[in-house]
């Protein structure tokens, strides 16, 4: 049995900007075809707009409130909100609220920077 605990882990910054904790991934579990992290964007903190080539992704939103855009379509996200974002698809996210939002991030197959493609700047 494997048992990550996210106070343990290292924290590190993304192609798209964003901090993140892996809690389970193949880099640091036996899993081989999928990823689950956590990430934290602070106070009027932004990801830059990416896209995946490969990975599909869910967002679900913890605590704090942002807004989420995902090929164009717009929408304020808080928690208890799932995001579904298709491979190929452009997406960013914004903290609005008034703490860090934190979001479990879930990929398949497994995050890694090379399939992170910047849209802006």
């Amino acid at each position: 049995m494997e048992v990550k605990n996210l106070d343990e882990l290292p924290a590190f910054i993304t192609k798209d900007g964003s901090e993140i904790r892996e809690l389970l991934a193949p880099r640091n579990s036996r899993l081989l075809n999928q990823s689950l992290a956590e990430a934290r964007l602070p106070i009027g903190g932004a990801t830059t707009e990416h896209y995946h080539a490969r990975t599909e992704e869910i967002y679900f939103i913890l605590s704090g409130t942002g807004r989420m855009r995902v090929e164009g379509e717009e929408r304020p996200v808080k928690p208890g909100d799932a995001i579904a974002i298709p491979p190929g698809h452009w997406h960013k996210l914004w903290n609005t609220g008034p703490e860090p939002l934190r979001l479990l991030c879930c990929c398949a197959p497994a995050y890694e920077h090379d399939d992170t493609y910047l849209v802006e700047g």
